[in-house]
């Protein structure tokens, strides 16, 4: 059941929530922008939105709900039509496949009207409540508020341990520090929001991007909680693949490292060189050291196909950039003036 806007319990907390809400601007109704990313979200769509509403509509904000359907196989996009011609003030965008969750949160932050940005995942394991913090600490002035995760219920541990290594293994590769323990949950400034939007590149880390830029940044701490329906849409494979965005996109270090282990390797071709002409010189022993270059001949394959890799992964990223693709192609679009 779609949340009813006229809800006169509601609007008498929101009289309350004007009075008491904010150090500032009671009276100036800024837009913010709420982008959700969805994936096969049919069981939680709706109650996302009622979350959302249940915070939002409280508050002294005129704003609007961004839904970006990332090729769902199920009725998400069904769904959110039903919440949409019960709130004009929701939007969607319907992708023709799916793009990837970075994409879908690039999308929507393309299409934000607002003063201010805040991108939440559709699972409500983000709870819509942080929103209100998140939006006093904006107008504190903070240009962007980052929400770490304090606690996160209902994950498995090797979930976690993966996570938490990742985490602090790119922040040691990366150029510029990345903030531990986030996701893409966050509020944004507009001015950041125009700079996020003049960053083309294809392979996205946007958590890095909002970094890179810089401004005033503070975290924000909270509690995650178990996920209200469907199943995690970041397996194994793909926080692998966000991994290696995150590493690439943010740090030249792989290289380096590939050029290490090429030094390292070079001097130890050169141990084996010395010890192959002192079997030749000094020992009649002709045959003795197979074992030693066999080893070696192995070991300079492996040392070679890394480091080919790694140069490769870079390489192939420079292709993906110079064919200028779309990023992502809408299928249906809903909510949305026409130009």
């Amino acid at each position: 059941m779609v949340l009813r806007r006229d809800s006169l319990p509601r609007f008498e907390a929101g009289i309350k929530e004007l009075i008491n809400f904010g150090p500032k601007n009671h009276l100036t109704l800024r837009l913010v922008t709420i982008v959700v990313p969805c994936f096969n979200e049919e069981g939680v769509v709706t109650q996302t939105y009622n979350a959302l509403a249940e915070t939002l509509y409280p508050l002294p904000y005129n704003w609007e709900i961004i839904f970006i359907d990332d090729g769902s196989k199920d009725k998400t996009v069904e769904e959110l039509e039903k919440i949409h011609a019960q709130d004009e003030r929701t939007k969607i965008i319907a992708f023709s496949r799916n793009f990837g969750h970075q994409i879908a949160v690039s999308a929507g932050i393309e299409a934000s009207q607002g003063d201010a940005v805040v991108i939440i995942d559709a699972d409500l394991q983000d709870p819509p409540s942080v929103i209100k913090e998140i939006l006093v600490k904006w107008e504190e002035g903070f240009d962007v508020v980052y929400c770490v995760r304090r606690t996160r219920q209902g994950e498995t541990f090797h979930k976690k341990f993966l996570t938490k290594v990742f985490y602090r293994f790119i922040n040691k590769l990366s150029e510029i520090p990345l903030p531990l323990d986030t996701g893409d949950f966050r509020i944004m400034d507009r001015k950041v929001i125009d700079v996020l939007l003049k960053m083309p590149e294809r392979d996205r880390y946007v958590r890095g991007m909002v970094a890179w830029i810089g401004f005033n940044q503070i975290p924000y701490y909270y509690d995650r909680p178990e996920r209200i329906a469907g199943v995690s849409k970041y397996p194994l494979w793909k926080l692998i693949k966000l991994a290696l965005d995150g590493i690439i996109s943010f740090s030249k270090e792989p290289l380096k490292i590939s050029a290490y282990i090429g030094l390292f390797a070079a001097m130890l071709s050169f141990i084996g060189i010395f010890y192959a002409l002192y079997l030749r010189l000094f020992t009649s022993n002709w045959v003795t050291g197979w074992t030693l270059m066999f080893i070696m001949i192995l070991f300079f394959g492996g040392v070679q196909l890394i480091c080919i890799g790694i140069i490769g992964e870079y390489i192939g990223r420079v292709y993906g950039e110079v064919k200028h693709r779309p990023l992502y192609v809408v299928k249906k679009a809903i909510g949305f003036k026409a130009n």
